[in-house]
């Protein structure tokens, strides 16, 4: 008894002390109803209790103030371990905004150009081909392969528009079984993790996989933000976490934010179910427990939802955050702007992460164009991103609203969940 006591105890402590990320408020002081916003306990509590999900940390402010901050159901269903507002997470995806913010600081520090062709930085990029498809006389898909017109630039790397593919995703068959043949994509393995290979390796052998689109062109989620990364390496001439560390996360205060939990850590990794609900198939989540081969800037980092929330508080703000600042304001008014236009798209941003159409994407995120369209709630300038084990945030500017939901529920569920709690976010609004 006196140990369970004790474990409730430190469960407490630790999720006020990490509650106190933010100066807290009462939701009715920044125009939020408490009431509604009870909404969300008991819409992700029933989640839980049917076995959906495992369980789940969300943290919610406005104003620069932390109006909700709960976890429910359990870090670790198999051992029947609550959650707690600590637990850390892997973040996938979530990663990438990080990532893309660490190259734009050497873009401010004159190191780096948006304009810059990426074989500046890496030769392996300079000679690219471009994989076409073709009708044959007998009108199936054939593909042959012809010379890049344009070189990748560090722009296309940051909004995907490089040309590159992720082998999980694309639809070209000729790339995904470059992509299986190189050791980039391993089906029935685990998914969005190269974090095995050296740095050096990861490039070249992305870099002799053809190009699924010429570059600048079309809208293709892909491995892009793993070779920024390598950018920033070679660049700044450390290893992307410990930039990151450095540049990010020590100046604002991320205790838990980087590429690997250390073994003190661990008793707060979250986990997911064993078995997916929706299609019965088994979840396998990357493994945070060593030091990776390569700091995957695309999909290999962990973090916490109080982190996270400071991480994004500090872009809301014109990126800054308690008077230290990480960007300027013009730098993250380019990053939340729409940096497509008409270029094309194989499925828009926001369809892809939300199932909602309405959204383009900037420099690291999707960013809404406007008040219609969208499926969701939301204003327009809003910026948003998601990771592959189920969590998710958003960022509203006209609303001064941060969002963070953390969960490791991977599947086809994810776009139900990233919906639901922005539904019963901004139903809480009442001023």
């Amino acid at each position: 008894m006196k140990r369970i006591l004790a474990f409730l105890l430190a469960l407490c402590l630790s999720g006020a002390a990490s509650a106190q990320s933010l100066a807290p408020a009462k939701p009715e002081e920044v125009g939020l109803s408490s009431e509604r916003l009870a909404k969300i306990g008991t819409v992700f509590n029933e989640e839980i209790e049917r076995g959906r999900i495992p369980g789940a940390v969300i943290a919610v402010a406005r104003k620069g103030r932390l109006v909700y901050f709960e976890s429910f159901g359990f870090r670790d269903k198999a051992s029947g371990a609550p959650m707690p507002k600590d637990a850390i997470f892997r973040i996938y995806s979530m990663t990438k905004p990080l990532a893309t913010v660490a190259a734009m600081m050497l873009m401010e520090d004159g190191k780096i150009q948006l304009a810059d062709p990426v074989a500046k930085y890496l030769p392996e990029f300079a000679h690219m081909e471009v994989s076409v498809p073709r009708l044959d006389p007998f009108g199936k898909a054939a593909y042959s392969l012809i010379p890049a017109e344009h070189p990748m630039t560090i722009q296309d790397l940051m909004r995907h528009t490089a040309g590159l593919a992720y082998g999980e995703i694309t639809a070209n068959p000729q790339i995904k079984e470059a992509f299986i043949k190189a050791g980039l994509y391993r089906p029935d393995v685990r998914d969005f993790d190269v974090r095995d290979l050296q740095p050096a390796e990861e490039v070249t052998r992305l870099a002799k996989i053809p190009l699924v689109h010429e570059p600048g062109t079309v809208w293709e989620y892909s491995l892009a933000v793993d070779v920024l990364g390598r950018v920033v390496e070679k660049v700044s001439g450390q290893r992307l976490g410990d930039f990151i560390e450095k540049r990010i996360a020590a100046p604002l205060k991320l205790k838990d934010t980087g590429f690997t939990v250390p073994a003190a850590a661990l008793p707060r990794l979250a986990e997911p179910l064993a078995i997916d609900p929706a299609t019965g198939n088994p979840n396998h989540l990357i493994d945070v427990t060593a030091i990776p081969g390569n700091d995957s800037g695309g999909a290999g980092g962990v973090s916490t939802a109080s982190d996270y929330l400071r991480f994004i508080e500090a872009l809301l703000e014109g990126g800054k955050l308690e008077g230290v600042r990480i960007l300027s304001r013009t730098s993250v008014a380019l990053m939340t702007s729409d940096q497509l236009g008409s270029l094309g798209r194989t499925v828009t941003p926001g369809e892809a992460l939300i199932g909602s159409p309405g959204y383009s994407f900037g420099l690291g995120f999707a960013v809404r164009l406007g008040p219609g369209l969208a499926n969701v709630a939301g204003s327009e300038g809003e910026f948003m991103w998601a990771g592959a084990a189920g969590t998710y945030f958003w960022v509203d500017p006209r609303e001064q609203l941060v969002a963070v939901m953390m969960t490791q529920a991977p599947g086809p569920s994810r776009p139900w969940y990233r919906r639901e709690i922005k539904e019963l976010v901004y139903q809480a609004i009442i001023d």
